[in-house]
């Protein structure tokens, strides 16, 4: 069964985004925009996680979040917030948040920040491969061959978006979307100068190409 996360944010062009990725990413996503509302959504069927925004209409996140823990529900709780001082993330933290991620911020971190907290409350340890490559999304490990990749962070996170999306042509504004996020613009020419790097460290000294071209649309691994 495909985990439940209660999305309660109440940026209509976010929320949508977020229920959207989390489906394509195998969760199964509910969305509530008052806080009061996602309090009551998750009082009355406990999802797997919840992404809290701080700042809410009707009950902000802290309370929400304080009220969750006051009634004993312990799963994952990430909170989302425009506020990046240090006070306001000890605030959330103390609250009962697990994980704190400030706006604007990488689809994908999101998503690699539950599977995270999923599987400390519980869940298998998870390990995607294709052809001779090997991912840990866990531990931030990548190997083809039995040998390390030492990638970055935005390499790993784009490494792993394919893995799970093998064999579909991924659209450069779909990579955009999820590896850096919503606030990430259309024109930037960072996708391909990240597939670049990527396959020079997966693709080069191998005979086995992984990544492909798809002319005018983007990029697809191939297993």
């Amino acid at each position: 069964m495909n985990p439940t996360v209660l999305v309660i944010e109440d940026e209509v062009s976010l929320s949508r985004l977020l229920s959207r990725v989390l489906e394509e990413e195998g969760f199964h996503a509910l969305v509530e925009n008052r806080g009061d509302r996602g309090l009551a959504a998750a009082v009355a069927a406990p999802p797997d996680a919840v992404v809290l925004d701080l700042s809410l209409p009707g009950m902000d996140g802290l309370q929400v979040c304080r009220e969750l823990r006051r009634r004993e529900l312990r799963m994952p709780v990430i909170m989302l917030t425009a506020r990046d001082a240090v006070p306001d993330r000890v605030r959330g933290l103390e609250a009962g948040a697990d994980d704190y991620l400030v706006k604007p911020f990488a689809i994908e971190e999101l998503i690699a920040r539950l599977r995270a907290q999923l599987r400390r409350a519980g869940g298998p340890v998870e390990r995607l491969t294709v052809a001779d490559v090997v991912l840990e999304p866990g531990a931030r490990r990548a190997r083809r061959a039995g040998k390390e990749l030492r990638l970055t962070a935005q390499e790993f996170d784009l490494l792993e978006f394919l893995i799970r999306h093998r064999g579909q042509v991924m659209s450069r504004q779909r990579i955009l979307d999820h590896v850096w996020g919503y606030a990430a613009s259309p024109a930037s020419n960072v996708v391909d100068i990240y597939v670049h790097y990527l396959r020079h460290k997966v693709d080069h000294d191998h005979a086995v190409k992984l990544i492909e071209t798809v002319r005018s649309v983007g990029y697809v691994l191939r297993p």
